[in-house]
């Protein structure tokens, strides 16, 4: 039999993919076109056909998650010899080779591979040495620039003298040639040194990468479009000999740039690889026809790029559903809205996911998900209130609200930093144990303790402090907002964020948004806003618990973290200008290119419905904004899209889509834009209805139960109902839409 026959079940450029084994092969696979399938069926092709042996492959992936699935899937199809090819990520390929070879270029095997923290301390060590300030050079900063100079296989001599005199440029590069001279010295690498030496090694010693040409007779590439510049090189000088590297990926799909991700890899592949060919997978199995259509008329706006259209089997499906809101908070309620609907229809929780652009974003989303009694988790990063910076910020808020909240207490009295340290708050719990005090009732009388001794002004500074800001908060001279600029103010939090943490312009972000939560709070709850009910609200978000990946649960990401994924239902918050595409492009129009791929994806995660979601106005940051409509849902022809909710009065005269140049210095002008339809949905009403203890309900998702617990907040009712077949559920009574029985 043919040996060809076996791989029947795929298409025709699937196939022709599979079978095209020698040379150089750029496989443009669109989402959701199976391009793991063909990456596993051309492997087992070629071992089928005794083109080699199994160790005699290497497969490249990203991340472990994505090597351990090919490797599996392989395992699936060549049982016989599967566990020999080498499946892994580039830092595990590179540190295998190295772990063999490394003493050729000044390492042992047994070198060590140094994390973020390990290299923050190394970073601050080079500082101190050079005497220079992290307040005016901050240590995340150092890193990032020195990632990227690695990146690029730049030493810190070239960076030196490539730094035309600017002051900051040469500070970094002094700092790099330190942190590069420790790191050998301790006979240790970071992640970006595995790539960089690994090239270094093959650079220097001919026979080795000799040696490795002749053991990789096949080399494949997954997700070519992420690579940079170093992973270009390694792959190209291993691939050099047999010429038979393939990669895979979609420039399309291309989302990575702040990463150091060189689109230019993918785009040039054939002027790099002489005599390449290229396949187009454009066949998607995964969305409606509606969707793709809606993501090809989006994507085709980019320049510089290969060019492609999906296309697909399954039926039309529904239209996409845009819908404006009045606001954030609106916009939240009816996606939480649209969820119950939906499971009340017989879909399932994880059948939802819910994109936004920034992480800033999920505040309001995860508030109207909570009180709607929505199980759901967060991909790719932290439940908003269980972010670190959120967690400070709060821990003081309960601190002043009760300053005998010893674990808030603890978390905060050395954040920022002020000298003191474990092994005196350990001494001050023992002390206040055995006297039956609180903490802050031992600190606020550290003079009266002798163990505390040293620590006596340190104390009483904090103490004075936190004194201080209770006096604000009691004195009804200042509102929640006020006091929380105070604790920012007080405590110089913001510049700790900067010259200690890792994305502190994010973090920042993210305590500005708890400004805007607070605000919303004492807007919504009026005369009856008190920093205890805020801590109350809170607390119904916090206590949650935290769902395994194989519950049923709604999901909530960032964009760039939903790449790979799918979802039959996709909501994608935030369409309009300065949030999705964000405000980035008006400084760097070549960003416009970046964010219209990164819509492209977040519109083909949607398998069977996608609902596209906007507001006429916004808070973000502490501050309210009313933002024109996105370009990318003006993309979108009017025949696949139905739109409902508020009037939209913008339009996008000012814009030349053409070019993709922005012209910043014209506003977009307000005309009635026709697509919106005349139904004009209006705020999710609070309930009239009221609950006691005792009553017997029926919710349309959760079914029949009982409140077993109602507790006033303001101008609502955090209920605790146990239902019959649901088990115990908190929701808000203005939320909840339920009727009695």
């Amino acid at each position: 039999m043919d040996i060809k026959e076996n791989f029947s079940h795929m298409n025709n450029m699937q196939k022709k993919a599979v079978f095209c084994t020698e040379g150089p092969l750029l496989i443009l696979a669109g989402a959701g076109s199976g391009k793991t399938t063909v990456l596993v069926n051309r492997i087992a092709y070629i071992l089928q056909s005794g083109l080699c042996r199994p160790w005699q492959i290497l497969a490249i992936t990203f991340t472990n998650k994505a090597a351990g699935e090919l490797k599996e899937r392989i395992l699936n199809v060549v049982p016989e010899g599967g566990d020999d090819i080498w499946a892994a990520t580039f830092h595990s390929t590179c540190a295998r080779i190295l772990r063999r070879y490394g003493d050729r270029i000044g390492y042992s095997s047994h070198f060590t591979v140094y994390d973020t923290a390990d290299q923050k301390s190394l970073i601050k060590k080079a500082m101190k040495q050079l005497n220079i300030d992290e307040k005016h050079l901050p240590v995340k900063s150092v890193i990032s620039e020195i990632s990227s100079a690695k990146d690029k296989m730049r030493s810190p001599e070239y960076m030196l003298k490539k730094s035309g005199g600017d002051f900051r440029k040469e500070q970094i590069a002094k700092i790099y040639q330190i942190y590069q001279s420790e790191l050998k010295n301790s006979d240790a690498m970071d992640f970006d040194d595995m790539l960089c030496n690994t090239v270094k090694l093959f650079e220097e010693n001919p026979d080795i990468l000799d040696y490795y040409q002749n053991l990789f007779k096949y080399i494949m590439v997954d997700e070519y479009q992420d690579t940079n510049k170093v992973q270009y090189k390694f792959v190209s000088m291993l691939a050099e000999k047999s010429k038979n590297i393939c990669v895979v990926g979609d420039d399309d799909q291309s989302i990575y740039k702040f990463r150091g991700a060189t689109i230019e890899n993918i785009l040039s592949f054939e002027s790099h690889f002489k005599n390449a060919k290229v396949i187009r997978l454009e066949q998607n199995y995964r969305s409606t026809k509606t969707i793709l259509n809606a993501a090809n008329k989006v994507i085709e706006n980019n320049t510089a790029r290969k060019g492609k259209t999906l296309w697909t089997e399954n039926k039309s499906g529904d239209k996409i559903q845009v819908y404006t809101a009045l606001s954030e908070r609106e916009e939240a309620s009816y996606i939480a809205q649209q969820i119950l609907d939906g499971v009340a229809s017989g879909r399932k929780f994880s059948d939802f996911a819910v994109l936004y652009r920034m992480n800033a974003q999920s505040n309001a989303i995860e508030t109207a998900l909570s009180r709607s009694g929505i199980p759901h988790r967060i991909i790719g990063g932290h439940r908003f209130y269980d972010r670190e910076e959120i967690k400070d910020m709060t821990a003081y808020l309960r601190v002043i609200d009760n300053p005998n909240d010893n674990i808030r207490l603890n978390r905060i009295i050395n954040v920022p930093k002020r000298g003191i340290g474990k092994t005196t708050m350990d001494r001050a719990g023992e002390i206040a144990v055995l006297n039956g005090l609180s903490i802050y009732d031992v600190i606020s009388n550290a003079s009266d303790y002798p163990e505390l001794s040293r620590a006596v002004n340190k104390f009483k500074e904090f103490v004075s402090l936190i004194d201080g800001l209770r006096s604000a908060e009691t004195s009804g001279d200042y509102s929640l907002a006020e006091l929380y600029e105070l604790i920012l103010e007080h405590t110089d939090y913001k510049n700790y964020l900067k010259t200690e943490k890792e994305n502190a312009d994010v973090r920042i972000e993210n305590i500005e948004e708890l400004k805007s939560n607070i605000i919303k709070f004492e807007e919504e709850y009026g005369d009856e806003a008190s920093l205890s009910a805020f801590l109350e609200e809170i607390s119904l978000q916090t206590d949650i618990d935290n769902y395994d990946e194989e519950a049923d649960t709604a999901v909530m990401m960032t964009l760039h973290s939903a790449k790979g994924l799918e979802f039959p239902v996709v909501f994608i918050a935030g369409m309009e200008e300065g949030v999705f595409p964000s405000i980035a492009i008006y400084s760097n129009p070549d960003e416009l290119n970046e964010e219209r791929r990164l819509a492209y994806v977040g519109i083909t995660r949607a398998k069977e419905k996608l609902y596209l979601t906007k507001t006429k106005s916004r808070m973000l940051f502490g501050s309210t904004t009313h933002n024109a409509t996105s370009r990318f849902l003006d993309e979108i022809p009017d025949e696949f899209i139905t739109s409902s909710g508020e009037r939209d009065f913008t339009d996008f005269s000012s814009l030349k889509y053409g070019s993709d140049k922005v012209n910043i210095d014209s506003k977009p002008s307000y005309n009635y834009n026709s697509r919106i339809a005349p139904s004009f949905k209006k705020p999710i009403a609070k309930s009239n209805v009221s609950y006691n203890v005792g009553d017997n309900v029926l919710h349309k998702v959760f079914g029949k139960g009982m409140v077993v617990k109602a507790e006033k907040m303001g101008n609502d009712t955090m209920l605790e109902i146990v239902f019959e077949t649901k088990g115990t559920k908190t929701l808000m009574a203005n939320f909840c839409k339920m009727e009695k029985i």
